[in-house]
């Protein structure tokens, strides 16, 4: 495998700083509408989840940024981002209980991760993986959470396309998030791919996956138009 591709995340990071502060000022515009507060927050985490990734390409592995990467990437990579999908597509009451659930499960999954001991001798130089956890049952927090982000942020972006498809003045809100389906997908197959040992793929679709996505907020901001409120819209309008 080329060095080259160990360097994705690097490029990864600082386009997920300048998404961060697209998201952060249209946040601050909308009031700090919950769906958007969560949007920023995800796609922030997923910047410290590559910043971690280029920082062992380049500096090498060391115990701290495993753990940071482990709880941004593996825990957090995506469930905030769906999680501002769950406040946009329902009620409110019933969007506070998802969080009143997933919120401290993390929490709990993120203290063990931080509490276990690593087999330091199982670390690769240039490469991040939860094989060095002394505790292996830490690993089974993260198959739940990232179904749930990709069910909610995937299925939500399909069910909002399946909405719009066949609304003449809403075709953009239909492009926009079958983009952003698809850049939803993307890191669940790279994250597959780390667990088989292909770490390098993971960084491909990291990239490919928020480059999706922010095209996909774009064409949901493009000319918005003034409508009544509705639980079925788009993640990023």
């Amino acid at each position: 495998m080329h060095q080259w591709i160990l360097h994705i995340p690097v490029l990864t990071t600082l386009f997920a700083a300048v998404f961060t502060v697209v998201l952060f000022r249209h946040c601050q515009r909308r009031n700090w509408a919950p769906h958007l507060a969560w949007w920023t927050a995800g796609v922030f985490l997923y910047g410290v989840g590559t910043f971690t990734e280029g920082f062992t390409t380049l500096f090498g592995w060391s115990p701290g940024i495993f753990r940071a990467w482990y709880i941004s990437g593996a825990l957090l990579g995506g469930f905030p981002l769906a999680q501002g999908t769950v406040y946009l597509l329902m009620k409110r009451k019933t969007a506070n209980i998802l969080s009143g659930v997933m919120v401290p499960l993390i929490l709990i999954a993120a203290t063990c991760a931080l509490l276990s001991p690593l087999n330091t001798g199982a670390a690769e130089l240039q490469r991040l993986s939860g094989k060095v956890f002394e505790w292996q049952w830490v690993r089974a927090f993260s198959p739940f959470i990232n179904l749930y982000a990709f069910f909610f942020l995937a299925g939500g972006a399909v069910y909002s396309a399946w909405h719009y498809r066949q609304a003449p003045a809403l075709q953009h809100r239909y492009t926009g998030n079958i983009f952003i389906a698809i850049g939803a997908i993307l890191p669940g197959i790279g994250g597959t791919f780390t667990r088989m040992g292909y770490m390098e793929v993971l960084y491909v679709t990291e990239l490919m996956g928020l480059l999706l996505i922010y095209i996909g907020y774009r064409y949901n901001v493009a000319n918005p138009l003034r409508e009544p409120h509705s639980s079925i819209n788009t993640s990023a309008a």
